[in-house]
């Protein structure tokens, strides 16, 4: 099928953090300097209740800049609670995943025309953080389904998902690190220790190395599939058979569970939601489907 697209967007470009009186650095609004510059998220609806959500920048390896970011969002937005999507799916065209930041195309700050450096640059900062909070917070469950490269800001979306499948070429690095700036970033300090353990996390965040897909299915970061898109497809089925409450407040009180103070407020939280899962239609079903020896058929009521 095709996949729709978003509208083509024309920007001016603008470099990371550079100084307002910098004359090199390239215009922040108008039209002075303006570029033919695509960029463009695809969206794919392949079953019911599975989404595929492709970055389509293969000449750049994928790589974010603001605009970018802001059709993204948008995207994220629109699956941000139950709709017609159970699990999105992150997948990159061409040759990578997402090779992080763009370091030549970089866009612009909507409404950031007037404001000082450290105001400006903090705003672009938070649209890239803004992505990784949304993935957290999105009710689907969100899987990277990761080939190529996944750099900086894209091993963050990665680490952000819930489920990574990894194909056996993939290359998972923190990067920025080796480019003057910190490797925490846009989540990667809160995620990495988590999935691996601070000795392997502060190792990747301190280097900057690159690890292939072998060394990140043994860290913990990944399962590792021949194709995995494909394999990201099939686990989303096997998640979509569930139903769609069940599925939510798993993963929802799984991660606030990451964070839980101590065993009694987990167990807490834990009693609450599963009180509220066995009041829905949908548990009733999944009981008489059981007896009845046949799939449920749930309505997230």
């Amino acid at each position: 099928m095709e996949s729709p697209r978003f509208p083509v967007v024309d920007r001016t470009a603008r470099s990371r953090y550079p100084r307002p009186d910098e004359g090199t650095a390239a215009p922040r609004s108008g039209t002075a300097g303006r570029r033919d510059h695509r960029v463009s998220i695809e969206v794919a609806t392949v079953d019911d209740g599975v989404v595929v959500v492709t970055f389509n920048r293969p000449d750049r390896l994928n790589a974010l800049d603001q605009d970018h970011v802001t059709q993204l969002l948008q995207v994220l937005d629109e699956h941000t609670v139950y709709g017609s999507a159970r699990v999105v799916i992150l997948n990159g065209a061409g040759r990578a995943f997402c090779a992080g930041l763009d370091l030549k195309q970089r866009g612009t700050v909507e409404g950031a025309d007037d404001l000082g450096v450290v105001q400006w640059s903090m705003l672009f900062q938070r649209r890239f953080s803004d992505v990784i909070l949304r993935l957290r917070r999105m009710t689907p469950v969100v899987i990277s389904a990761v080939h190529g490269a996944a750099v900086g800001a894209g091993f963050a979306m990665a680490l952000a998902s819930d489920v990574r499948i990894a194909s056996p070429d993939a290359q998972f690095a923190v990067a920025n690190v080796r480019i003057g700036l910190s490797g925490c970033d846009v989540g990667t300090s809160y995620h990495l220790p988590r999935l691996v353990g601070m000795n392997a996390a502060a190792e990747l965040m301190l280097t900057g190395r690159t690890i292939d897909a072998a060394e990140a299915e043994r860290l913990g970061i990944c399962r590792v599939a021949d194709d995995a898109l494909a394999a990201a497809v099939d686990l989303a089925r096997e998640i979509g058979a569930n139903s769609p409450f069940g599925v939510w407040m798993t993963k929802e009180v799984m991660w606030a569970n990451v964070d839980a103070t101590s065993l009694e407020s987990a167990i807490d939280r834990e009693d609450r939601t599963q009180v509220l899962a066995s009041l829905t239609d949908d548990m009733q079903e999944a009981v008489a489907a059981f007896n009845e020896k046949r799939p449920p058929r749930f309505t997230n009521r």
